[in-house]
């Protein structure tokens, strides 16, 4: 397999490793926004977020969290901003968290891609039921 991150998990490809456990790996981004810029993936192979099976969820995203927490307590960080890309814009087809450390001021501006608008509350209202019964619907939804 040709997974750059499987081949940080198995020892391969040196990283700048935060943690590691059974379930999940943090390692410093090779090139962060900031200093600290830590992604968080599983310890096996997954693509994406929704092909993770649930029951790693709160291992992956809990690490997640233990991240934003450390990075305010060792650089003294005000916050984090922590995103996920799904196949569009995913570098590395393995499922990666990123959390980064932000600071009022620090030059990150939201979101890295344009905004857009509903053309009326109905486009939005038309899209949030089809997603609403989307989520009903799935059997999924019901278990978590």
């Amino acid at each position: 397999m040709s997974c750059v991150f499987c081949q940080v998990l198995d020892g391969s490809l040196d990283a700048h490793v935060v943690w590691r456990d059974e379930s999940t790996m943090a390692f410093l981004d090779h090139t962060p926004l900031f200093h600290g810029h830590t992604l968080v993936v599983p310890t096996h192979h997954v693509e994406t977020l929704v092909d993770l099976d649930p029951v790693h969820l709160d291992a992956v995203f809990g690490r997640a969290r233990r991240v934003a927490a450390a990075l305010e307590a060792v650089l003294g960080a005000q916050g984090s901003f922590v995103a996920m890309n799904n196949r569009v814009s995913q570098s590395v087809p393995h499922l990666h968290v990123h959390v980064v450390p932000r600071t009022k001021g620090d030059g990150l501006r939201g979101f890295f891609w344009p905004r857009t608008k509903y053309a009326s509350t109905d486009q939005a209202a038309e899209i949030a039921g089809g997603l609403r019964t989307w989520l009903r619907d799935d059997p999924e939804s019901a278990t978590s």
